[in-house]
C-alpha cells in the first residue's frame, strides 16, 4: 500500500508510530523510500527495510522518534564491514562520535553514561529507545 498521497505528502495512518512523532522531512524519506521500493519489489517486508534503510542515511532514532543526525553526517546505523543478517543497531547511529552518544544518553537519561565504552553506550540507548517506544 503506498505510503504517500497523490501531492507526494506521507500518509499518516500508513507511517509506524516513530516516524508519526518524527518531522516531516523524516516522514517523506521514510514515505518515498517506501513507495519506490514498493514499486520494484512488491509491497512487503523488503520495502519496509529499504524505506529504514533510507531513513537511517539522515536520521537516527532517538527515544520514541527519529531525528536528523548532527553537522549533516549521513551513513548507517551499522558498523562498517557488517554482514547482511547481522545485528542491526535500530537506529542508533554507531558512526558517531562518543561525545555525541553521551548527548542522547543524557537526553534519553540513561546514568553512568560518562564511565559507559562506546559500544556500552550504543546498547545503552538502544534498551532506551525500546523502553520509550514501549511507553508511548
Amino acid at each position: 500500500m503506498p505510503k504517500t498521497t497523490g501531492r507526494g505528502t506521507p500518509k499518516q495512518d500508513e507511517l509506524p508510530d516513530t516516524l508519526r512523532r518524527s518531522s516531516s522531512k523524516a516522514q517523506r524519506t521514510f514515505a518515498k523510500a517506501h513507495d519506490a521500493a514498493a514499486e520494484e519489489y512488491g509491497d512487503g517486508e523488503r520495502a519496509h527495510r529499504v524505506a529504514y534503510a533510507a531513513l537511517k542515511h539522515s536520521y537516527e532514532k532517538v527515544g520514541d522518534h527519529w531525528e536528523r543526525k548532527p553537522g549533516g553526517r549521513s551513513g548507517t546505523s551499522e558498523r562498517p564491514g557488517q554482514r547482511r543478517g547481522g545485528k542491526t543497531h535500530e537506529g542508533v547511529d554507531v558512526n558517531a562520535t562518543k561525545e555525541h552518544l553521551i548527548d542522547v544518553a543524557r537526553r534519553l537519561g540513561i546514568r553512568g553514561r560518562s564511565r559507559m565504552r562506546k559500544a556500552e553506550l550504543i546498547d545503552a540507548i538502544e534498551a532506551a529507545n525500546r523502553r520509550a517506544e514501549r511507553g508511548a
